[in-house]
């Protein structure tokens, strides 16, 4: 079935539900069905609409609307009187509506919600403290998914105001998140933002607020973000120099790495800051600056405090893991950085932490993924990885999951690593059972062929004659 494309508005959906309460004597919740029933039969894309019978006010005085635009027009009206306690009680009412679901901040949107919160946003500066925290809640609630809404004045004084409150952790927290929902998929808004100087107080919101998971975490997002090249309307996005801005300019690799000895009992903060690193070891001397300020220790130690943990937590556990591993492979980018990680015996704990979290793909992809690198062009490292059990646990893997592609793949180059410059060990991988276990992965993957058959041709085994038989050729003889 193909994509439903056709769109209706949020009045030609509240007119049939009308219709069916009217007319058919439904009740608002069957009137409902009904309505989405029917235009869905047609084609027709409801993501965007309220599935929800529009209420009458409370004294009735005017059409029934819906409780989002209720609240925004008594929002305009409080602030247009300039009322900070009511505008207080109708932000919380907005921000509570949008956060239910994405059609009501679309509809919101569309009722011209952006200029009224951006008033309500100035009305709090001149106010007080907790009215800012309230508008800058309403905003990013708003601005979800919908990055498109925050013009020059609004990303403006989005910088302006995190400046100002850099020292309160909960306005620092909102701020950010406005500027996470700003810059996805919007690399104007994103460049916008780094031009009025964001980028430091992303950095120095981790240093500031080092204590605070929800600080850190939020401004760990958003500085991927700054890293991202999402937006599908721009052929060359900024990602690579605001990465280069973030590390050189405001020591980003120092300040993450510092972050982490405050949350040595917080995987899911940890997760975040690895993550993070992973985005900004964009460059050969980036890779070794991680090194040089002490993180491959971190993350050589994370990951086998991982392996050592009880299993309860196991989520947020196999989560860091993933991200501790991408991280490593990011680094050992750099020549030098890959025999840092394994006198640091990373070889080891990566091992260590496919064997234990062998049931979850992405963490056997991530392994072999980080040990495949390891042993690029690098036949002293291939040996410490084979004589660590390394090989083994790929074939494993391969044997766990073969419908993963991503898992298949890395196998298979991680082997093709091994071997390339160390015929010696063809013998031995073979003898664990490789071959049946690529020629499968070749077999049941398209994106594993070039990688399978190179596997295959450097462990000795012969790979062209495997042409599957049409029936066109008489005998199948060699």
């Amino acid at each position: 079935m193909e994509m439903a494309s056709k769109r209706i508005t949020q009045e030609t959906f509240d007119a049939a539900v009308r219709e069916n309460i009217e007319e058919f004597e439904m009740g608002s919740e069957e009137a409902v069905k009904e309505a989405a029933e029917q235009f869905e039969s047609q084609g027709v894309d409801l993501s965007n609409i309220i599935k929800l019978a529009p209420k009458a006010s409370a004294d009735g005085s005017q059409e029934p609307t819906h409780d989002i635009l209720q609240a925004l027009d008594d929002l305009q009206e409080s602030v247009a009187h300039s009322r900070p306690q009511e505008v207080s009680t109708h932000l919380a009412r907005f921000f509570e509506q949008c956060k239910q679901h994405k059609a009501c901040r679309f509809l919101a949107a569309q009722k011209g919600a952006y200029p009224i919160l951006l008033t309500a946003w100035r009305l709090a500066i001149a106010s007080n403290q907790g009215l800012l925290l309230q508008a800058l809640n309403a905003l990013s609630a708003l601005t979800d998914g919908q990055p498109d809404l925050l013009d020059t004045q609004g990303l403006q004084l989005l910088v302006v105001t995190l400046a100002q409150n850099a020292d309160a952790a909960d306005l620092t927290c909102s701020g950010i998140r406005c500027v996470c929902h700003a810059s996805l998929k919007h690399e104007q808004n994103r460049q916008s933002l780094v031009k009025a100087g964001v980028l430091p107080l992303l950095t120095g919101a981790i240093t500031r607020h080092g204590h605070c998971a929800d600080v850190v975490r939020e401004a760990c997002w958003a500085l991927r973000v700054m890293t991202f090249d999402d937006d599908i309307r721009v052929p060359f996005g900024h990602a690579h120099d605001h990465a280069k801005m973030i590390v050189q300019e405001n020591g980003g690799l120092k300040v993450l790495i510092e972050a982490t000895k405050a949350f040595s009992d917080n995987p899911s903060v940890l997760s975040e800051l690895c993550s993070t690193l992973s985005r900004l070891a964009v460059r050969n001397e980036f890779c070794q600056e991680v090194v040089d300020l002490g993180g491959l220790g971190v993350l050589v130690a994370l990951l086998a405090n991982c392996s050592d943990h009880q299993v309860g937590v196991q989520g947020c556990l196999r989560d860091l893991v993933k991200q501790v591993l991408s991280a490593l492979r990011a680094i050992a980018g750099n020549d030098d950085v890959k025999d840092a990680i394994v006198r640091a015996g990373g070889t080891e704990s990566i091992v260590a932490a496919m064997t234990q979290h062998l049931a979850s793909p992405q963490v056997c992809e991530q392994s072999c993924a980080a040990l495949c690198v390891l042993a690029l062009r690098k036949p002293e490292n291939s040996r410490v990885i084979m004589e660590g059990g390394g090989a083994l646990v790929a074939l494993q893997a391969m044997k766990a999951h073969p419908r993963e592609g991503g898992v298949q793949k890395q196998a298979c180059m991680l082997i093709r690593n091994l071997v390339a410059r160390s015929q010696a060990f063809s013998q031995p991988i073979l003898d664990l059972g490789a071959e049946a276990l690529i020629l499968r992965a070749r077999a049941t993957h398209r994106d594993c062929e070039d990688v399978a058959k190179a596997a295959l041709r450097d462990l000795g085994c012969r790979v062209e004659l495997r042409e599957l038989w049409t029936g066109q050729k008489g005998n199948l003889a060699p």
